[in-house]
C-alpha cells in the first residue's frame, strides 16, 4: 500500500466494535474517545450486570456522557448491552454492529471477566466463566469480524495481562486469548487483517486502593502508574494507516513496569 492510498483509506468512513465499556475513568472509554476523534464511527458494547456486581456499581450517566462526548466529535455511536459469556450473542455482536454503523473494519476487545481467586479457592463456575467470557468471546468476534471485514482489511486489538498469581482464571484466560489473537494474525493477513496483543501493565481506572497504587508507583520507573490515556495513545496507532505493518505481536507498553 502506497503512502496516497494510506490516506486514501484513513480518509473513508469507518466503523469499529469496542468492547468492555463502562466506567468514565476506564480504559475502554479513553480509547472510544480517541477512535472518534481518528474518524471511526464506534459501537460501545457494555453488560450492565458485570458491572453491578463490581465495587464500582452500575454507572449508566458515565456511559451517557461518554455517548455525548463521542457524537460532540461527529461520529455515530450505538450501544449493545451484550452478555460475552453466550455465545450466541457474541455471535451476533458483530452483525448487530455492521447493521447499525456498516462493514466493521475495527475490533478492539478491552473487555474481561476478572475475579480474583488463585489455584486452590477458584471454583469451577468461575474458571469456566472466565474462559468463556475472555476467550472464547474474543474468538468468536474475531472470528465474525473477518467473515464481514471489507476489502480495505481490518485491525484487532485484544487487552491482555500477566498477572495470574492469585488471579489464575483471569490471569491463565488472558494466556488463552494471546495465542488466539497472535494466530489471527497469521490466519487473517491474506484479509488485510492484522492483529495484536497488548499489555499495558497496572493502569490506574480507580479500582486501586491508596496502598495499591503507592505499592506500584514505587515499582515503576517513570514514578507513575499507567493512565487510561497511554493505552489508547497504542490503540489508535494500531488501528491507524501507520500501523498495519505492526501484527502479530505481544506488546508490552507499560512504562518499564516489568523491566
Amino acid at each position: 500500500m502506497t503512502p496516497s492510498s494510506q490516506q486514501d483509506q484513513s480518509s473513508q468512513p469507518k466503523a469499529a466494535l469496542l468492547t468492555g465499556v463502562g466506567r468514565r475513568e476506564g480504559i475502554a472509554a479513553a480509547i472510544a474517545l480517541a477512535l472518534a476523534a481518528d474518524g471511526w464511527d464506534l459501537a460501545l458494547v457494555t453488560w450492565t450486570p458485570y458491572d453491578r456486581r463490581m465495587t464500582w456499581g452500575e454507572r449508566p450517566d458515565d456511559l451517557a456522557r461518554l455517548v455525548d462526548d463521542v457524537e460532540a466529535l461527529g461520529r455515530r455511536v450505538v450501544v449493545l448491552e451484550a452478555d460475552l459469556s453466550d455465545p450466541d450473542v457474541a455471535l451476533q455482536l458483530v452483525t448487530r454492529a455492521a447493521d447499525a454503523l456498516g462493514p466493521v473494519s475495527g475490533l478492539v476487545l478491552s473487555h474481561s471477566e476478572s475475579v480474583d481467586s488463585g489455584i486452590l479457592d477458584t471454583t469451577v463456575e468461575a474458571f469456566d466463566r472466565h474462559y468463556d467470557v475472555n476467550v472464547r468471546a474474543a474468538w468468536l468476534l474475531i472470528k465474525g469480524l473477518a467473515e464481514q471485514i471489507p476489502e480495505s482489511g481490518g485491525r484487532i486489538v485484544a487487552l491482555t495481562s500477566d498477572h495470574v498469581v492469585d488471579n489464575m482464571p483471569y490471569g491463565s484466560s488472558k494466556g488463552a486469548l494471546d495465542r488466539i489473537v497472535i494466530a489471527a494474525a497469521r490466519e487473517l493477513g491474506h484479509l488485510g487483517i492484522s492483529s495484536n496483543a497488548l499489555n499495558p501493565g497496572p493502569v490506574d481506572t480507580g479500582w486501586m486502593s491508596d496502598e495499591v497504587r503507592e505499592t506500584l508507583t514505587a515499582m515503576q520507573p517513570t514514578g507513575r502508574l499507567g493512565l487510561p490515556g497511554d493505552v489508547a495513545n497504542i490503540v489508535r496507532f494500531l488501528l491507524g494507516p501507520e500501523g498495519g505493518w505492526v501484527s502479530g505481536q505481544l506488546i508490552v507498553s507499560n512504562g518499564g513496569f516489568n523491566v
